[in-house]
């Protein structure tokens, strides 16, 4: 097996790592290969596909198992079994035997076939020798990134899957980061007319430079200068659903955080929106220049006031 076949090398990690070792390294790669941030990259967007591809595999329980016995290989395809005869000295060609234990002797084949005969044996569906009764086929797993703002206020995306077809997923908005997305209908087709399976997409959620989200909540910092702090200011202050402006009032000090009603996570089945709180950060000029350090030595000297009374005796 090549390395670019062998989900294990594509994700960087060795077959003895754990689970926890596995998703830290598929989501590393795949927040740094995100279509999203690579724009127009296609040897990004093929690697992106394939560390998705990958995660499929070894990022589920289940299938890491199957994948590890030799089961399905890393397209997530059946891997051809090799068939067993018995044989027994003197035989002719004529020759018939029948187990003794039933149906029992084909529990650890695939689990289509482990269906197939506890159907057959209860008498759903046909006789043991047809296999007429449908089969539904076999639920799949999917893992997809999504960006910070496509996960809160919704999106449609596409997923490539292992063999390469696509299926494009309605994003619901305010997703939380490893929710699954159920699509009916989109897994392994089903056997001798059984219906198809169905697809669950677990989302990961990428992170945000300027926001944070806390339940229904958004939060992020807002930087303010020495004299908006001081004497108050009207800002344009950025949500997930667009600027608003918002009044700073004077004296404002790092810490203290204004609630946006309404700017947060948008309202669903749950009932109401969420806010969005804006934390204050005062920052003072990286260059203190004379004239400023001149007026704070004066304005010191008259309203100098004391603000550390908490830290004396705290250390006995």
């Amino acid at each position: 097996m090549m390395d670019k076949d062998n989900p294990y090398k594509v994700l960087g990690v060795e077959p003895a790592a754990t689970d926890k070792e596995i998703k830290s390294a598929y989501r590393k790669l795949a927040k740094e290969l995100h279509p999203d941030l690579n724009p127009g990259d296609a040897k990004a967007e093929e690697r992106f596909k394939a560390v998705s591809a990958a995660y499929a595999i070894v990022g589920d329980k289940e299938q890491r198992a199957r994948f590890d016995r030799g089961e399905i290989d890393a397209a997530g395809h059946e891997t051809p079994k090799q068939q067993y005869y018995r044989s027994y000295a003197g035989s002719g060609p004529d020759t018939q035997y029948y187990s003794t234990g039933g149906f029992d002797d084909f529990g650890d084949e695939s689990d289509l076939f482990s269906e197939l005969f506890r159907r057959a044996r209860s008498g759903q569906g046909g006789n043991a020798r047809g296999f007429s009764g449908p089969i539904p086929g076999q639920d799949m797993q999917y893992h997809l990134t999504v960006g910070f703002m496509d996960a809160v206020r919704g999106a449609r995306k596409r997923l490539t899957m292992p063999n390469g077809e696509t299926l494009d997923v309605a994003v619901p908005a305010g997703i939380r980061d490893g929710q699954s997305i159920r699509l009916k209908g989109k897994g392994g087709e089903g056997f001798n007319g059984g219906p198809a399976g169905d697809a669950y997409v677990q989302i990961a959620v990428g992170s945000h430079r300027l926001f944070r989200r806390e339940g229904k909540d958004i939060l992020m910092e807002l930087p303010l200068t020495l004299d908006e702090a001081i004497l108050g200011a009207k800002i344009a202050v950025p949500t997930i659903h667009g600027n608003v402006n918002v009044t700073v009032p004077a004296g404002a000090n790092t810490g203290q955080t204004l609630r946006l009603k309404g700017k947060g996570i948008a309202a669903g089945k749950s009932g109401d929106a969420g806010d969005q709180l804006v934390r204050l950060k005062v920052v003072l000029p990286k260059k203190i220049d004379a004239e400023l350090a001149s007026f704070m030595e004066k304005w010191r000297e008259k309203h100098g006031y004391p603000v550390r009374q908490e830290l004396e005796g705290a250390v006995g």
